[in-house]
């Protein structure tokens, strides 16, 4: 029989962080957690099916003859603008499904275990990233469906919907932290709401800036960076190549993380 030595608790060298890899791990255990979760609720298929496909039929059918004379001529414009739409929806709702894990207790169980403290909620975001992409590939299809084909090629569209869920990914940071500022997660809905509504149609997603006045095309085209992500995606699906918004954008969401991924953390760690 052998003997054990047993340590007393005050002298036991523990540690308090976990590696890189462990951590990587972790979030991936947490991320498939997140997707069985998702796809076992029917309230998935309506933020990516649902309601691209409403917002694809309502634009086009409701501006196409006003803005471009028909349907066909408005394809080009509408589809980004709603490409868009459809992955700020979704990134919106991020913060409000942390925020439930958080009020059930579920991420104080998580926390209670021996696992990474950022797994919880980088896995849950990272979970999300299906969303965006299913809720792009239902916009491009329903577009195909309408008439509207892409100048540059199916790699173009597979380029715009990761671009698009990239920025999706990178804002739902921001509604994630709103969403731990806020008491309930009725308020962090409708600050969600607030906030997409006017950055989204103070863009040139469904209308030409050019029909714009002066100061709005201003404020349209310099000061709201989502005209940027909207002008990079026509660029790519009509010429197959990206400018200067291109990297405005992909800079803007990259700063982005930068800063809302401490400062998401932070609220984490306070509100469990």
């Amino acid at each position: 029989m052998t003997n054990t030595i047993i340590i007393p608790a005050a002298e036991r060298k523990l540690k308090n962080r976990v590696g890189v890899g462990r951590a990587i791990s972790n979030t991936s255990t947490i991320a498939y957690r997140a997707l069985l979760k998702m796809f076992k609720s029917p309230e998935i298929f309506v933020d990516f099916i649902v309601l691209p496909v409403m917002f694809t039929l309502l634009f086009t059918f409701l501006f196409g003859g006003a803005i471009s004379g028909d349907i066909h001529s408005y394809l080009p414009i509408v589809i980004p603008g709603v490409l868009l739409m459809a992955s700020f929806t979704n990134c919106t709702t991020a913060g409000s499904k942390l925020r439930e894990d958080v009020d059930k207790g579920t991420t104080s169980r998580f926390k209670s275990m021996p696992i990474a403290r950022i797994a919880p909620l980088a896995g849950s975001l990272i979970a999300d990233i299906v969303r965006y992409a299913m809720g792009g590939i239902t916009v491009f299809t329903m577009g195909y469906i309408l008439g509207y084909r892409p100048e540059a090629g199916i790699s173009a569209v597979i380029f715009s919907i990761l671009f698009i869920t990239f920025v999706a990914w990178s804002l739902s940071w921001v509604f994630a932290f709103i969403s731990l500022c806020t008491k309930t997660i009725s308020t962090a809905s409708a600050i969600g709401v607030v906030v997409m509504f006017p950055l989204v149609f103070l863009s040139n997603a469904f209308v030409p800036a050019e029909t714009m006045p002066d100061w709005l095309q201003y404020s349209v085209l310099r000061i709201n960076q989502l005209s940027r992500v909207v002008t990079t995606v026509r660029q790519l699906l009509a010429y197959g190549s990206t400018g200067a918004d291109f990297w405005y954008a992909l800079f803007g969401a990259l700063v982005i993380l930068g800063a809302f991924i401490p400062l998401t953390l932070i609220a984490y760690k306070r509100k469990t």
